[in-house]
């Protein structure tokens, strides 16, 4: 796909986007003790429960975003969920109470955040057999954006514990702009469809979805990989602190090196592999990825083995853009901001079961009855993916190939 100007200026806004999430992770651990978490355990069922309740917010609306942007239009709605995490961001940096941080999440989850109206662009810009490498461009710039992000995290971290989310405000702010006035409308009139009932009801989105021809084997491997993949962005602060003693500059710097990675699998590798091998060939070698680097996290206890598996990791994030663009070629034009709304809501979905049992299970295995092993959540992720590698094997004859 050729990168014009909308399609850069997507990309540019998915970046601000990823540095205003990953400038918040260094500092989970400290924040939560900031507002009452008595040790890392404690700490990490509180930042679990903060994940859950954007989730679920962002469940219960994601399909409303979608259905909202295949009837108005992507441009209304992306520059409507933009000024709310603006608005959101604020919220976490005044917050003097774990209550009014939830608030705060709650309400960045209703705005759908960004992800399914971009994924929706770039379904209406790209041809069918350009969606996959189109799909893992928007994953790059998640990749520079952690690239970025936890390294300012982590610095900001030092000057105040909010500072962060300052700078993620103004980046927000900055997204805004690039959109209203630099973003074209991708959506032509003629491809639109009305806003009904239907997109209210999240479950009923999900299920017509699931109803349409070849889409339910993606679906289901899309919601159990995003399940077992929410170990990283629950769980990696609180890990690192337990297992390796990290601070926030040590988190920030692991995660600045897996970004690094994520952006040259995605924008360089994923391309030549689906290239070479098809989209179904390099879905099993990422596959394959996620079960060995999750598996090795579990038993992980020198800096060096995270050294190791961190590229393994890398490839993992192959998955999502790889079964994105599975499902969006089996659709119609005029349905593109359905299914990425779908999709959404089901990796919200896994998101809202996800840190609740995760860190359920780390808060265990740290400091309850039982040996003492803090990656007994990486081993409960790599169990799901390896059972939904049966589907990926069965559902990829007849994938969509690049040229």
């Amino acid at each position: 796909m050729k990168l014009t100007g909308p399609f850069l200026v997507i990309l540019a806004t998915m970046l601000i986007d990823a540095i205003g999430i990953g400038i918040v992770f260094p500092i989970l651990p400290d924040l939560m003790a900031r507002v009452g978490a008595g040790s890392t355990a404690q700490g990490a069922l509180l930042g679990g429960l903060l994940m859950s309740a954007y989730a679920a917010a962002m469940f219960l609306c994601g399909p409303i975003v979608g259905g909202l942007s295949d009837a108005v239009g992507r441009k209304p709605v992306l520059i409507a969920a933009l000024l709310t995490l603006s608005f959101d961001y604020v919220i976490m940096a005044t917050a003097g109470s774990y209550w009014l941080l939830l608030v705060g999440r709650i309400v960045a989850g209703m705005a759908g955040a960004t992800y399914i109206t971009a994924s929706a662009y770039i379904a209406d810009m790209a041809r069918p057999d350009e969606r996959s490498a189109a799909f893992g461009m928007i994953g790059a710039a998640f990749g520079i954006g952690f690239v970025l992000g936890p390294t300012i995290g982590g610095i900001a971290a030092g000057w105040h514990v909010t500072a962060p989310f300052w700078i993620a405000a103004a980046m927000s702010g900055l997204n805004v702009l690039f959109a209203l006035f630099i973003l074209p409308e991708s959506l032509k009139p003629e491809n639109r469809r009305p806003f009904g009932r239907r997109d209210l009801n999240p479950f009923g989105a999900m299920l017509r979805t699931f109803a349409m021809p070849g889409l339910a084997a993606p679906l289901v491997c899309i919601f159990v990989f995003e399940t077992a993949n929410m170990v990283y962005p629950t769980l990696w602060a609180f890990w690192g602190r337990e297992v390796f003693g990290w601070d926030a500059v040590m988190i920030g710097l692991s995660l600045t090196a897996y970004g690094v990675l994520i952006t040259g699998v995605q924008a360089g590798l994923l391309p030549r592999l689906t290239r070479r091998l098809g989209d179904h060939r390099t879905l099993l070698i990422a596959t394959g990825a996620a079960i060995v680097a999750m598996t090795g996290f579990g038993f992980s206890g020198a800096v060096w083995m995270v050294a190791i598996l961190l590229p393994i990791a890398a490839f993992s994030d192959m998955i999502p853009p790889l079964l994105t663009a599975f499902a969006a070629n089996r659709l119609g034009e005029d349905q593109q901001g359905l299914v990425q709304g779908v999709i959404a809501a089901q990796s919200s979905l896994s998101a809202v079961i996800a840190p609740l049992i995760l860190t359920g299970v780390f808060h265990r295995a740290v400091s309850g009855p039982g040996p003492y092993l803090p990656g007994a959540p990486f081993l409960l992720s790599a169990l799901l993916v390896l059972g939904i590698v049966p589907l990926i094997l069965g559902f990829g004859r007849g994938a969509a190939r690049a040229p």
